[in-house]
């Protein structure tokens, strides 16, 4: 089964019609979207008869020193499709955006693990604990300033 990469600007042009204030930039295959449009984003990349995102393949985290990606990728089972939607995170503490496990359920241990390794809180997890470490670890290994 091959799957066919659409161009970041061609989904960002169809979120802006939809809402102008979801898309912060884009590019050959990334969209950055605004951390607080992340559930309505992905509902509508779900729900898009165009699109149909129904199945993600992964969550990750960068850490870029200024800020933090939490990167999506999502494929479509139906057009054999695929994206990665991006949002970005400022600052160092207390850093977070909306789980999306109420749209996909595989999204539970990645943001946990995510939660875990790079500190990043998913708001309404319904189990936001560690999962690698044990409850009581200091910090969270995978950021560059952990020492």
């Amino acid at each position: 089964m091959l799957l066919k990469d659409l161009h970041g600007d061609t989904v960002a042009n169809r979120l802006s019609e939809i809402d102008p204030e979801w898309v912060e930039k884009s590019d050959f295959m990334n969209v950055w979207i605004k951390p607080e449009s992340l559930i309505d984003v992905c509902k509508f990349l779900m729900s898009d008869k165009d699109l149909v995102m129904d199945y993600l393949n992964a969550i990750t985290a960068v850490d870029f020193i200024d800020h933090f990606d939490v990167i999506y990728q999502l494929t479509s089972t139906v057009t054999r499709k695929r994206i990665v939607v991006r949002s970005s995170l400022y600052g160092r503490e207390e850093l977070s955006i909306d789980s999306v496990t109420s749209l996909w359920s595989g999204a539970n241990l990645q943001e946990r693990e995510i939660w875990d390794l790079m500190g990043i809180t998913f708001l309404g997890h319904p189990n936001m604990k560690r999962l690698l470490l044990w409850e009581g670890f200091e910090g969270h290994p995978l950021r560059k300033d952990f020492l």
